[in-house]
């Protein structure tokens, strides 16, 4: 009461009061709302502004963890750890760090106000369990039940890799890698577990991105006049090596079977790289210099005149001219990046490779692209892979079977040292075509090599319920390729001289895969089940077109590839004589062979102590007859982890399993339909006149053989790995034996006969038998400096049982050397096992000494392939340094230099040719017959200084812009320890006859080089 009344009086005393206060209220409002939105707006301010958090992620023991993904949580703003595991990021106060990492569990840590986050993350046991790949899947290393070798690109040689295969190179325990020359692009012999075919060839079948390959050369070889036969280039070489992430190389057939017909050689499966993390762009760059490993030692100017030899008045080591110090670049260019819903990476690379003779070279141009994606609440996914390369090569006039008178490198180890390059100025010295003028062979030629090339596939994976998968692949791979060689008229060689010649070859492949199959997981107690079943078709084509032309008016050699129109417009030393028919020829050709397979498998584990696994590939393929259309190829494998039962010490041992398999295997790799008779146009040749052309038309390749059928292997393994001394060292033994049987082989009738040859399965045996070893051991693993060591070693021992009849093969070349031959098939010796005259010594006369008689016979113990492949690899870190150093190292074999028996004797000498040191006084006459012979075979084993590699990391703990940032160093091909008198002892030019393959035969091939390289690789 007393409120109102006096709130009344108040009131009517001023009348103005409503008003005033009415003001009053609203200036308080207008006070208290700009106050409350100034604090609100100090307060998104303070929230709005980033602060700068920076740590170091670290694992169990201490060590910074490098590439680990700091990302804020939500959000797509993120950096990764640099070497040291240091990082720097800015994010809003108050956030949610996510830390994750491959092989760790993924931490959420909030920053709240700190700007020092160090985190610790824990190691995901099973996500660092090792994972090998395997036939269209993958499995835990732990439960692979066959012998299987994995690599990671830590594992491969460092620094200038052309193909594959060398990445490999004596890594891995009963491969032998085998590089025929040391041309640039040039081919390799891969062995997996000894030589076991002979029509069928024995590389490995190659399976990339899940693609397998079709063995077939992607490039032309050739069989030139006046040069020789000349080798394609390697098929592989489009592969950028520095996009692969690991090879899984299956080696007995229950780990092969499930790929059939074309397991018998075991499998290699290359996996290119993924993108992962937050997107990151790498780049790297290298710089090679190689030189000529060693010179053969050849008499020198003065020795040669000392000698008695042919003084022509000059002084020449025709080796330094045609020798080069030689430069290699690489630039490879990546960007990618991924999460668990997919991942992407794009990569660019660039090779340009000179050779060390001179204008020989490779360029490679290629573009990788890799991706997945899921959907459909991650229950599809689909990705794709794809390899596109441009390969260009050029090579040099230098053949497998030239004669006396000599290829380039025949040429150059022959010519006379006291002969001139020029005899005027820009005018080669030329006199005979017997003797070749090595600097105008290299100049006066012309050989380049185009290749396109593309692989790749697209994918799909749908689950359809949980554990079931259904998986379509297609795939491709395509290449085009044209080799170009041209040989000038002003080049003194015989069929080339006042001719000119060209050959245009081109070859074209396209090949088609589908495969469609189902996957299976499921665990049912303490039992795991996991079932593969599929489909698979395959189809190859492969084309070829040639061109051959002769009598050319110009020497202009980009004139006469361009414009063959010109050729046929002289005859020889007559410039104005009208052209005859005939001198373009020309011929094509055209196959294609299908696969048809279906394909299953079975894992079963049982209580995590036994493992089995069965396998079933059904192939059906064209290039058999009715009768043998298809061909079944079964497998089964058993591990016994022991480490698991209870009388196993488990002090002593961290792993102890045994492995048992047992399978069959097949190989097809023959030519084409070779069970129906088919005719081709031949192959064609044309004489120094033009007017004398042989082949061309048609002539038979095959005859009628409906019974011809696989070729079968049979393999036992017996394996067992180990860990001890908590896991500092561990390894494997595996002990093999190899069988084959029904060897496809083409059989030449004795003449009078219905048909010259046919194609048939001979009734025989080849076993190979042997025991690998592979040993990892930690020497010293502390936090500022580690010591790895890796160990392999394998012996294997290859034998012919029940072969009827002999077969000769290993053609040797030379001045009176037509028919000769150095090896032979027979029962109860090796494959090419050496059939040669005991060679002992020279009598009064000079003659050569045969003790056992002037015959060829086999020699007991003495085997062109190896009986023992090692390599030992030490891994050393100290700080921000790396260090790598690799020896491998091949024992047992023996090589014949035909090299040696074409060109270094008293005879060649005689004749005013150059020669070794050691012929000049050795006893022999100058009429001596160099017969085959033990004087030519020599002991193949060496040790070599293959790899070494000297890297430094350099520290990003400030860097925003680099993440990573290492520079290095690295050798190839240091220095060789062996008694072989050639240039180098791993070769093996290809010296067929009737088409069965040689191995171990040196003949002029393209010298080896010892490179160095510095390069830096960067992470942005």
């Amino acid at each position: 009461m007393m409120n109102l009344s006096s709130k009344v009086l108040r009131q009517h005393d001023f009348p103005d009061a409503p008003a005033r206060a009415a003001k009053r209220k609203l200036s308080i409002r207008k006070s208290g709302l700009f106050t409350i939105l100034l604090a609100l707006i100090q307060f998104t301010s303070v929230l709005a502004q980033d602060v700068n958090v920076g740590g170091k992620v670290t694992d169990s023991k201490a060590g910074g963890i490098p590439g680990v993904t700091v990302t804020v949580k939500g959000s797509t703003r993120g950096t990764n750890t640099d070497v040291d595991g240091n990082y720097q990021i800015s994010v809003p106060a108050n956030t949610t760090l996510t830390y994750s990492a491959i092989g760790y569990i993924t931490k959420d840590v909030t920053v709240g106000n700190k700007s020092v986050v160090d985190v610790s993350l824990s190691e995901d046991v099973k996500a660092l369990e090792e994972v090998v790949v395997v036939g269209y899947g993958t499995v835990k290393k732990k439960d692979a039940t066959g012998a299987v070798s994995a690599l990671g690109s830590k594992d491969f040689q460092k620094g200038i890799v052309t193909s594959p295969e060398q990445l490999m190179q004596g890594r891995v325990a009963g491969v032998q890698i085998t590089q025929q020359s040391g041309e640039p692009g040039g081919g390799i012999n891969v062995r997996i577990r000894g030589t076991s075919s002979v029509l069928g060839g024995n590389n490995p079948l190659f399976v990339i991105d899940g693609v397998p390959l079709s063995g077939d050369n992607t490039s032309s070889g050739g069989d030139n006049q006046g040069v020789g036969r000349q080798p394609a280039k390697n098929p592989l070489n489009f592969l950028n090596p520095d996009d692969i992430q690991s090879m899984d190389i299956l080696k007995d057939a229950s780990a092969t079977a499930i790929y059939g017909s074309r397991g018998a050689n075991g499998v290699v499966l290359i996996t290119t790289k993924r993108g992962r993390g937050k997107g990151t762009l790498d780049y790297g760059y290298s710089l090679g210099i190689s030189n000529v490993t060693k010179k053969y030692d050849l008499l020198d100017a003065a020795e040669y005149r000392a000698a008695g030899g042919q003084d022509q008045g000059a002084v020449t080591d025709w080796q330094d001219e045609l020798f080069r110090t030689a430069q290699t670049q690489q630039h490879n260019l990546s960007y990618g990046g991924g999460d668990a819903s997919g991942n992407y990476r794009f990569s660019l690379g660039y090779l340009n490779q000179d050779g060390i003779v001179q204008t020989s070279n490779v360029k490679r141009y290629s573009v990788g692209f890799s991706g997945q994606k899921k959907f459909i609440g991650d229950k599809l996914t689909i990705g794709s892979n794809l390899n596109f390369a441009n390969t260009q090569d050029t090579g040099v006039p230098i053949s497998e079977n030239i004669g006396f008178e000599g290829d380039l490198m025949g040429s150059i180890l022959k010519a006379n040292p006291t002969r001139s390059v020029f005899s005027a100025p820009g005018v080669y010295n030329q006199v005979t075509n017997s003797e070749p003028n090595p600097a105008a062979f290299v100049n006066l030629s012309k050989d380049k090599n185009n290749t396109l090339r593309a692989l790749g596939n697209i994918n799909a994976e749908l689950e359809i319920i949980s554990g079931l998968k259904f998986k379509t692949v297609l795939g491709f791979d395509k290449s085009m390729s044209s080799r170009k060689q041209a040989y000038s008229r002003d080049l003194f060689v015989t069929g080339i001289r006042d001719l000119g010649r060209v050959y245009v070859r081109d070859v074209e492949t396209d090949n088609q895969l589908m495969e469609n199959y189902f996957t299976y997981d499921k665990e049912i107690g303490s039992v795991t089940l996991n079932a593969l079943l599929g489909y698979s078709y395959q189809s190859f084509e492969y084309g070829t077109k040639n061109v051959a032309a002769t009598r050319f008016r110009t020497s202009n050699l980009d004139l006469m590839v361009n414009n063959l129109g010109i050729a046929g417009t002289v005859t020889p030393n007559d410039a104005t004589s009208v052209a005859t028919v005939g001198s373009i020829i020309q011929n094509s050709s055209y196959t294609k062979d299908e696969l048809q397979s279906y394909f299953g498998r079975l894992n079963l584990g049982f209580g995590s102590k036994y493992l089995f696994t069965g396998t079933l590939r059904v192939d059906g393929s064209s290039k058999f007859g009715g009768n043998n259309k298809y061909g079944y190829f079964p497998s089964g494998a058993f591990k016994w982890k022991l480490v698991e039962e209870d009388f196993i010490p488990k002090t002593v041992f961290t792993d102890l399993s045994l492995r048992v398999g047992y399978g069959v295997t097949g190989n097809q790799a023959i030519p084409h339909n070779v069970y129906d008779r088919r005719d081709r146009y031949g192959d064609y040749s044309i004489n120094d006149t033009g007017t004398n052309i042989s082949g061309g038309g048609l002539s038979a390749v095959a005859f009628n053989n409906p019974d011809l059928k696989w070729e079968s292997t049979a393999a036992l393994n017996i394996g067992l790995d180990f860990s001890i001394l908590k896991g500092r060292l561990g390894g494997s033994i595996d002990v093999y034996n190899k069988s084959t049987k029904d060897l496809l082989f083409k059989v030449v009738a004795a003449q009078p006969a219905p048909n010259p040859f046919v194609y048939r399965n001979l009734d025989t045996d080849i076993q190979n038998r042997g025991i690998e070893l592979a040993l990892n051991a930690v020497v010293v693993d502390g936090k500022k400096f580690s010591w790895e060591v890796l160990v392999n070693a394998s012996y294997n021992k290859n034998l012919v049982k029940n072969l009827i009849g002999t077969y000769d093969t290993g053609e040797i070349n030379g001045q009176g050397l037509s028919g000769a031959f150095a090896q032979r098939l027979a029962e109860g010796q090796p494959l090419f096992a050496w059939f040669l005259r005991e060679f002992g010594g020279f009598d009064e006369n000079g003659n050569s000494l045969y003790p056992n008689g002037d015959f060829q016979q086999f020699l007991n113990g003495k085997s062109p392939l190896p009986k023992v492949n090692a390599g030992l690899t030490n891994n050393l870190k100290y700080g921000n340094f790396d260090l790598s150093v690799f020896f491998n190292g091949v024992f047992g074999n023996y090589l014949y230099s035909n090299t040696a028996n074409a060109f270094f004797t008293q005879g060649s000498f005689s004749n005013g040719r150059n020669v070794t040191k050691d012929v000049i006084g050795n006893g022999e006459g100058a009429l001596n017959a160099p017969d085959v012979s033990t004087r030519f075979l020599e002991k193949g084993d060496f040790i070599r200084m293959q790899n070494f590699s000297l890297g430094y990391r350099v520290p990003m703990k400030s860097n925003k812009v680099l993440t990573n940032a290492r520079v290095f160093v690295s050798g190839q091909n240091l220095f060789t320890i062996t008694k072989y008198s050639g240039q180098d002892p791993e070769v093996s030019t290809n010296k067929s006859l009737n088409d069965i393959p040689s191995f171990g035969i040196d003949y002029t091939a393209y010298p080896r080089a010892r490179t160095w390289t510095v390069g830096v690789n960067v992470s942005f």
